[in-house]
């Protein structure tokens, strides 16, 4: 369903309309569209003469801001978007056989250690399916159908999805071998490789500051790969997943037995709409069977 007139508007034009308002500029809609930034610009142009009326603020930093017109159309649209997506979920769920695309989302470094594996064993049972791993920080919608599976640490909103606790992550305390060790003290002398501002209410960033407080933060990152390989190079003590920092050649692990990093819960979710889509489900199953009974395995600790 590549096109769809909706009282003389094409629904395509409508997209753009979307990924303007929401990107804030021609080039980040262009990006999420897949298409050139004159090509966004020209449809744009011409959706408003056909509404004749501009749906945009252009100009200065702030990018393109809604007019009032803009907001009003904005509200409608995302409606529109809702049904023609449930439309097109509805069609994806008549179909069982484990052939097509599945869009699955993750954070980074799960993404590389936990799911690759498991999804490559997936893949070489059912070669007709394609699966396609985004990975980073940014919580994708599964209503506008930017992922079909999605993994993160928190519970999903909204009573349009399915979800289950997939499974518990412990975290731990890493170092490079040969640094002063955290175990007793307050962490004064101490560098920390700890989450950026942004992911500061962290738990695990609220355990350094309560268990190591005169600890000083050397580096910051939003990625758990680059906070392990700054960890490793000598730059300070970080927390990290125990499924990535036991699994590191070049960190060692300190345990605090009495008072350890808090663990997370990893949620899986789906739109309800693909209840019935059998590669999702067969995909699910099998990614349940694997990672469901995880359990940490002991490693030579400090």
């Amino acid at each position: 369903m590549h096109i769809c007139m909706i009282n003389g508007m094409d629904w395509d034009d409508i997209k753009v309309f979307l990924a303007v308002a929401r990107a804030g500029s021609l080039g980040g809609a262009a990006r999420a569209l897949g298409q050139s930034q004159p090509t966004m610009g020209r449809r744009l142009k011409a959706f408003e003469d056909r509404l004749a009326t501009p749906l945009f603020q252009r100009g200065g930093r702030e990018g393109f801001l809604l007019t009032d017109a803009g907001a009003e159309v904005l509200a409608h649209a995302e409606r529109m978007e809702e049904e023609a997506l449930g439309f097109e979920r509805s069609l994806a769920g008549q179909g069982d056989e484990p052939e097509g695309l599945i869009r699955v989302s993750s954070s980074d470094w799960f993404g590389l250690h936990v799911l690759a594996p498991v999804l490559a064993g997936f893949r070489q049972r059912h070669p007709k399916v394609c699966i396609e791993l985004v990975t980073e920080s940014r919580l994708f919608s599964l209503a506008r159908r930017e992922a079909d599976l999605v993994f993160r640490i928190r519970p999903f909103d909204g009573a349009e999805v399915v979800q289950r606790r997939l499974m518990t992550l412990d975290y731990a305390l890493y170092g490079a071998p040969g640094q002063p060790s955290p175990s007793w003290g307050d962490g004064s002398g101490l560098d920390l490789v700890t989450m950026d501002t942004a992911f500061a209410e962290m738990p695990d960033v609220h355990w350094l500051q309560r268990v190591l407080p005169r600890a000083r933060v050397a580096m910051r990152s939003n990625n758990r790969e680059v906070q392990a390989a700054l960890c490793a190079a000598g730059c300070g003590w970080t927390v990290l997943p125990r499924l990535l920092g036991d699994g590191h050649a070049g960190l060692v692990r300190v345990d605090f037995d009495a008072d350890p990093p808090p663990s997370r819960e990893v949620y899986v979710g789906y739109h309800r709409d693909l209840r019935r889509l059998g590669r999702l489900q067969r995909l699910l199953t099998h990614v349940v069977a694997a990672l469901a009974p995880v359990t940490m395995p002991a490693s030579p600790t400090s």
